[in-house]
């Protein structure tokens, strides 16, 4: 009997373990949080290896084990609120009006690209998770549908999974799901419409990024207004507010940015959902700089286009950046 269970867990560690970085990227886009993903990616394997020794292979071991990890999230998503970004909820704010803090509202969070893809160089051809898929606006705009429209959306377009097999997986039939699946679609290209492509990982994206931690570095609000696109998006959650435009974005800085002059802040770099990040650190009373905030650059031929900083300083550990910075961590990034 031992022996029997040992060879059962050592197939269940050899067909399913190496499913763990896409049911990761699975569960995101369903919950659009990391914590919570990493839970219910967990929960699904628990249920899994329980479930295992049954296991008939009418389906492939694949297409069994999101089928279970679908189940766990749509579960967890019961009677849950949406996660939205503050540019779902309400309109531009005024940058110099205090800012409305919402630490009630379950703001969506992003993806350390280390869970998903594991720091390699990955060959995005090669890629069982591709960069769109887990691109933030993407995920911002799936958590405006309601759980069901998300899970059929995510198995047909992301998984391409046929109608029959979702209807089965979900409990509807074949037409309810392609119904459900041109509603959710709709929705999506509102919530979603094509927008510029992003610049690519080129020496001229480089460049800015260089410049961009700089100006930070050197509080110079001038400097990293020059950065951003005429267009540029700014958010900050938990605040409430966001903001529109290179004008707006400077007076905002200026207005509530606690920094006080050159090398109070300091950036190490990250990448979330594919895309540049990086942890800003503070300078506080006793000269140490601590986690202060996430920033998520979206970047385009015109600039910066969007920025989400996050002030959820609990991401940082996700992220693998340090507790404080100091010039040794800074020379190891």
């Amino acid at each position: 009997m031992t022996t029997e269970l040992s060879d059962t867990d050592q197939t269940f560690r050899e067909q399913v373990e190496p499913l763990r970085r896409e049911l990761m990227a699975h569960c995101y886009r369903m919950m659009g949080s990391v914590h919570e993903a990493e839970d219910l990616v967990q929960e699904a394997y628990i249920r899994a290896w329980r479930a295992f020794q049954g296991f008939e292979g009418r389906s492939s071991v694949r297409t069994w084990v999101y089928q279970i990890a679908t189940n766990v999230c749509l579960t967890a998503l019961e009677g849950r609120k949406r996660r939205p970004l503050p540019t779902g909820v309400g309109q531009p704010a005024d940058p110099t009006a205090p800012l409305d803090r919402r630490t009630e509202v379950p703001w969506l969070e992003p993806l350390p690209d280390d869970l998903v893809w594991g720091g390699r160089a990955s060959n995005p051809s090669e890629d069982v998770i591709s960069r769109d898929s887990i691109r933030l606006a993407f995920v911002a705009a799936l958590q405006h549908l309601n759980p069901q429209q998300r899970a059929v959306l995510i198995l047909r377009d992301v998984l391409a999974w046929q109608a029959r097999e979702v209807a089965e997986l979900l409990g509807m039939t074949t037409a309810g799901v392609n119904s459900t699946l041109q509603r959710a679609r709709a929705n999506l290209a509102k919530l979603d419409p094509e927008t510029e492509p992003e610049l690519p990982d080129d020496e001229r994206r480089r460049n800015l990024l260089r410049e961009y931690v700089a100006a930070f570095e050197n509080y110079d609000v001038a400097r990293i207004v020059s950065l951003l696109s005429d267009d540029v998006v700014w958010e900050m959650p938990p605040f409430l507010g966001w903001y529109r435009g290179p004008r707006d974005v400077g007076r905002l800085i200026a207005t509530h940015c606690p920094a006080d002059g050159p090398e109070s802040q300091r950036m190490l770099p990250t990448r979330a959902n594919g895309q540049p990040a990086f942890g800003l650190y503070m300078r506080d009373d006793a000269g140490v700089h601590r986690p202060f905030q996430l920033h998520q650059l979206t970047i385009t031929e015109h600039g910066v286009s969007h920025v989400v900083c996050y002030f959820d300083t609990d991401l940082f550990p996700r992220f693998g950046l340090p507790e404080v910075w100091t010039p040794e961590t800074a020379r190891a990034s």
